[in-house]
């Protein structure tokens, strides 16, 4: 039977939940999904009657360029294909029609990101390199501590955003969080087994956080803001994340941080610095669409470039 190219139509959401619990381990996603109100006409699919074969969407967000300026861009994720229908080139096919409907809601540029990148080479995608800092976690102990670290709850919310924002403010690649995203994005991506410590100064205010998790062995420091005013707090935050997690059992740290100098500063407090390395990946994709490429080069390869993992698409 032939497919048919076109956006989501109601009774298609059931069949496209049922094709990402096959493809994905992300209960999450359908959530996510249900929160963008323009989600059908950015959903693509490929249909045989009525079963879902692939699924491609978008959703425009609000991301720093080289400059710090604000641009549009189109985020492309939960690509899927049913396994029988892969190899027929229908992902291609829909990121096409994606690409089209991205540009015509004037998005600069589309972002991706994936660890199988030949099909999105093919249409037009071009990989970066993001890297972060691994080793031991380090056993060298604190100096006296000038900041209460505490767990946050969700009444820091708001400041937690706050510092963010701050840190962020023209961060390149960074996307500006909105209220809904803390509420329902950042807390999906990075899941309930995250660990949010908060830095506090003697006077109550909030200078600095981190978020975290274990996997296997390791402990990663997924995402951080700090202070100008305040960015040794940030090196305390680091020392409690390696006390708690040698406490867990963790050996290893990765810090996905950007290149920043209150990063810089702090990360000996985390991973033993004669030991530890740099690693790079390409799993980030890029494609021009009304920005020239040379622009979205200057953002991709600008210093302190981070897209934090909490604003996956």
């Amino acid at each position: 039977m032939t497919h048919t190219l076109r956006t989501l139509a109601p009774a298609d959401e059931a069949a496209v939940h049922a094709l990402w619990a096959i493809c994905f381990d992300a209960p999450h996603l359908p959530a996510l999904h249900a929160l963008d109100p323009d989600r059908r006409r950015r959903t693509f699919v490929a249909a045989r009657g009525d079963t879902v074969d692939a699924v491609v969407c978008y959703v425009p967000r609000q991301l720093h360029d080289a400059h710090g300026r604000v641009e549009r861009v189109g985020g492309i994720g939960n690509v899927a294909t049913r396994p029988e229908a892969r190899g027929q080139g229908l992902v291609r096919r829909l990121l096409t029609i994606a690409a089209e409907a991205m540009t015509a809601e004037s998005c600069a540029w589309s972002l991706l990101f994936t660890a199988t990148p030949g099909v999105y080479e093919r249409s037009g995608w071009t990989g970066f390199r993001t890297s972060w800092a691994e080793g031991p976690l380090t056993t060298v102990g604190p100096p006296e501590p000038r900041f209460r670290i505490r767990a946050a709850t969700p009444t820091d919310a708001p400041r937690l955003a706050e510092l963010h924002a701050g840190f962020n403010a023209a961060r390149p690649l960074t996307a500006v969080r909105t209220a809904n995203d803390w509420i329902h994005r950042v807390p999906a991506w990075y899941g309930p087994g995250a660990e949010w410590l908060i830095a506090e100064d003697n006077g109550g205010t909030a200078v600095g956080y981190t978020v975290t998790q274990h996997i296997g062995e390791a402990v990663e420091v997924r995402e951080c803001a700090v202070t100008e005013a305040a960015p040794a707090a940030l090196g305390e935050l680091l020392a409690a994340v390696a006390r708690r997690a040698r406490a867990a059992g963790a050996a290893v740290g990765r810090a996905h941080l950007p290149e920043d100098p209150a990063v810089r500063a702090a990360l000996p407090r985390l991973l033993a610095q004669d030991q530890a390395r740099e690693r790079t990946q390409t799993v980030g994709m890029a494609r021009p669409l009304l920005a020239p490429p040379e622009a979205i080069r200057a953002t991709l390869q600008a210093t302190g470039a981070t897209h934090w993992h909490g604003d996956s698409f």
